[in-house]
């Protein structure tokens, strides 16, 4: 009976203790897209501001798809400044608009032309996780100024209206003329239904485009709502660290004390789970 008491309390004390790892590592990913997800925008934004004024400052801003050794531009390199002053939102846009680049900030979508210039230029922002940029572009309403600051000057829109899913499209364009569409998750957040969209037509003069990539050559991850299977491998290697870190843990709880393996552990499954989760929010949509 002796026996039976001792196993089933070692059993009420493992169960505890990984339900405690659990907790832990949930908290930690909330941390990640919440707190720690907003601060790492905060820092990009800072960064990419600074970058991009050095860029206009010494006219060497990218204006087209392809950098000087006619490769397509590096995903995250900064492209625009776009401002909504109803919102009171001023952010920097990147090339590119997979999960990971839009940890950063609102990603302009490769094969469409840079905002101002002829045709319809799509930026994507995320709604809820990593700044959530695009969670107020809903408010937007008809006649609302959008300015969008390139290396060929400074472009203005007027919103023409919010589109759900099912609306119906906008109009083509004319021959010289240009839009804007803001594309973000539409639905609660965390919690998407659709895609909303935003557009607004160019009231500036529009500026001349140089060739454009073809859609076939956008990357899998930069299409709306799509993850980053890329961070995969990293994913799989954080996760066998997490299990290694989680059994020496329980043992060291069994061996040491419980106060000793949590002041040892917990710190070192803060790290390994902020680490691992950085690569599972690359895998989510791009939109969240």
């Amino acid at each position: 009976m002796a026996g039976l008491a001792s196993r089933s309390r070692f059993q009420v004390e493992a169960a505890s203790q990984i339900l405690g790892i659990f907790a832990v590592l949930a908290l930690s990913f909330l941390i990640e897209l919440s707190v720690l997800g907003n601060l790492r925008h905060d820092r990009d934004q800072a960064k990419l501001a600074m970058e991009f004024r050095s860029a206009l400052a010494n006219a060497v801003a990218l204006v087209g798809p392809l950098d000087d050794s006619n490769k397509p531009v590096a995903a995250g390199t900064p492209v625009a400044i776009l401002e909504m002053s109803r919102l009171q939102l001023r952010e920097v846009v990147v090339e590119g608009t997979s999960s990971r680049t839009l940890m950063s900030g609102p990603g302009h979508r490769r094969d469409t032309p840079l905002p101002g210039q002829v045709g319809n230029s799509v930026i994507v922002g995320r709604r809820a996780t990593y700044g959530g940029p695009f969670k107020s572009i809903d408010q937007l309403r008809a006649g609302d100024q959008i300015t969008v600051i390139t290396g060929q000057g400074k472009s203005s829109f007027a919103v023409l209206r919010v589109r759900h899913a099912g609306d119906p499209l906008p109009p083509p364009l004319s021959r010289g003329q240009g839009r804007l569409t803001l594309v973000t998750a539409d639905g609660p957040p965390l919690r998407p239904t659709d895609v909303l969209r935003v557009d607004a037509a160019l009231v500036s003069t529009a500026q001349s485009r140089p060739a454009q990539l073809p859609s076939q050559v956008l990357p899998a991850a930069d299409a709306l709502m799509a993850g980053d299977s890329s961070a995969l491998l990293d994913v799989v290697g954080w996760s066998v660290l997490l299990v290694a870190g989680s059994i020496i843990m329980v043992w060291t709880r069994f061996r040491v004390g419980f106060w000793q393996a949590w002041i040892i552990g917990l710190p070192v499954l803060v790290v390994l789970a902020l680490a691992a989760f950085d690569d599972i929010a690359a895998m989510l949509p791009n939109l969240l």
